[in-house]
């Protein structure tokens, strides 16, 4: 919907890429949705479901049997974003690098980022 040419919105790690491919086997889903709500300290928070369906106006993208559908409200601010899984000694969890992102809260559980008032 956003999208730029020959350049996938959002690009995945391969720790990413394993999880993903591992949760969609495990729950027979055709992908994992990521969107974007209002909500938390610093003003909006990420979301991820699993996707039984492709909706027409999710930006699709695949890499390495991994599938990751955009949200349309999402689109815009997801661009140029990486998405990591990372282990620790604490937890676990999926990671999301993206230079749209001009703040976080202090608990990392929100964002806020550059256009966020041009949704208001």
């Amino acid at each position: 919907m956003f999208g730029i040419p020959g350049k996938q919105a959002v690009t995945l790690t391969p720790a990413a890429t394993r999880q993903i491919t591992r949760l969609m086997e495990r729950d027979g889903a055709k992908g994992l949705r990521i969107g974007v709500k209002k909500g938390g300290c610093a003003g909006m928070e990420y979301t991820m479901d699993f996707a039984a369906e492709i909706n027409p106006m999710d930006e699709v993208v695949e890499q390495d049997g991994a599938r990751v559908m955009i949200a349309p409200m999402a689109q815009m601010f997801m661009f140029g974003t990486e998405i990591d899984f990372e282990t620790t000694l604490l937890d676990s969890g999926f990671r999301f690098r993206n230079p749209n992102v001009v703040e976080t809260c202090g608990c990392g559980e929100s964002v806020k980022f550059r256009d966020e008032d041009a949704t208001s």
